[in-house]
């Protein structure tokens, strides 16, 4: 059994034992007071003291504990219970006590949550506590009708055993299904990131083979750019320079990651998408650095934000970031028609799987896992007067910070 389980387990069982302790002492009042049974009240009320007193700890223990707790430990509990009501079942009747039943319910709730071996073992102990409360136990004694009292228990302990079972199958089939939930989870991002890594070894790979012709695509550019003549082309030249400067620095980039100046970047995004209106707001630290996959996220999210803009016919991106208490918040907002509520911000669990017409899908993936890895968090609420606003926070690891603020 997980150690989880085990956690679960023992809570449950802290619930259950304060409802035992509660239909002991029912019981015992019920049967000295209205029943005329002669019990002997002090070996059966320091029982009940006992049991809550032990419950009182287990309870404080199972809130506070921050590690996992072991089968053996829960079965320790356990044991505790065992001992307890073969102690008041050996006081109050023995082998004629109907509520000695309840031992079945003890052999149930470890079959249910404990390991094979622990459970034959609290099956072994419950057995052991029956057959030495039911041999040594004391009759009972004061009841004119034997036969109705032994009735009247089994009915109570039947009534008693259902609510039990009832009650922890239903907990333990709720933490079945937690369970089995947060496997498929780990299983799609487990899926995702193997497409993930195979993409960033396939990348490397292309950054070598991509270097060689943008090198000679460089030459050519600056050889165009020395024949042009007219001004307009001398523009469209110097851009096409630019352009190639910047997919070889990405490159690099694939090759040999490193840290990247995030003012910078967010401005090279207008190189990539010169038809788009982008507003920057905020302020930066002039030397902040940050992992690329950072860069990478925040030019996803712009790149979703043209794109929806473009396709409402809004050519305008929204961006705010800024840099507070080590980590870094932004806002992308866009001019589009709007979303789905009932639509994921990040559905993608597996690359190549795209919504756009002619995108790879690749954004949306890269883009939760840098959040995930991060350890940050993404909201995406619609936007006043349409479109739809993306909120990232992002923790960062201390980076030189020096110089002052740079307006974006």
């Amino acid at each position: 059994m997980p150690g989880s389980s085990a956690n679960s387990f023992l809570r449950s069982l802290c619930t259950l034992r304060w409802l035992a302790i509660a239909g002991q002492a029912t019981t015992v009042l019920v049967a000295s007071e209205l029943l005329d049974l002669e019990l002997p009240l002090a070996a059966l009320w320091s029982g009940i003291g006992i049991l809550v007193a032990f419950n009182l700890y287990a309870t404080l223990r199972v809130l506070h504990s921050r590690g996992e707790i072991s089968p053996a430990v829960a079965f320790a509990h356990l044991l505790v219970d065992i001992i307890v009501l073969g102690w008041m079942v050996g006081w109050s009747g023995g082998i004629h006590n109907p509520f000695g039943l309840m031992f079945l319910i003890l052999i149930a709730l470890a079959a249910l949550a404990l390991p094979r071996s622990w459970a034959l073992a609290a099956a072994m102990a419950c057995l052991i506590g029956y057959l030495v409360s039911g041999l040594l136990g004391q009759p009972l004694e004061g009841h004119h009708n034997p036969y109705a009292l032994i009735v009247s228990g089994i009915a109570a302990s039947f009534l008693i055993s259902a609510m039990v079972v009832l009650y922890f199958s239903t907990r333990l089939a709720a933490d079945l299904r937690s369970r089995e939930r947060e496997l498929a989870a780990l299983r799609e991002r487990f899926t995702r990131n193997e497409g993930i890594v195979a993409l960033a070894t396939h990348a490397a790979a292309m950054a070598h083979e991509l270097n060689t012709p943008l090198a000679t695509m460089t030459l050519l550019a600056d050889e165009i750019a020395a024949e042009v003549d007219t001004d307009d082309l001398r523009a469209d030249a110097e851009l096409l320079r630019q352009l190639l400067a910047l997919c070889r620095e990405r490159i690099r980039n694939l090759a040999v990651p490193t840290e990247v100046d995030l003012v910078r970047e967010v401005s090279q995004w207008r190189l990539v998408r010169p038809t788009i209106d982008l507003h920057r707001t905020g302020e930066l630290p002039a030397a902040l650095r940050v992992e690329p996959s950072i860069s990478h996220l925040i030019q996803a999210l712009l790149n979703n934000a043209a794109d929806a803009g473009e396709t409402a016919g809004h050519s305008r991106v929204d961006l705010h970031l800024e840099y507070r208490d080590g980590a870094l918040e932004g806002e992308v907002r866009d001019h589009g028609h709007g979303f789905d509520p009932d639509h994921s911000l990040l559905p993608a669990t597996s690359l190549f799987n795209s919504e756009k017409p002619g995108g790879l899908g690749v954004g949306l993936a890269l883009s939760h896992a840098t959040v995930e890895q991060l350890g940050g968090d993404m909201t995406m609420a619609p936007a006043e007067g349409g479109g739809t606003r993306i909120r990232f926070h992002l923790p960062l690891t201390p980076l030189a910070t020096r110089g002052t603020g740079t307006q974006l």
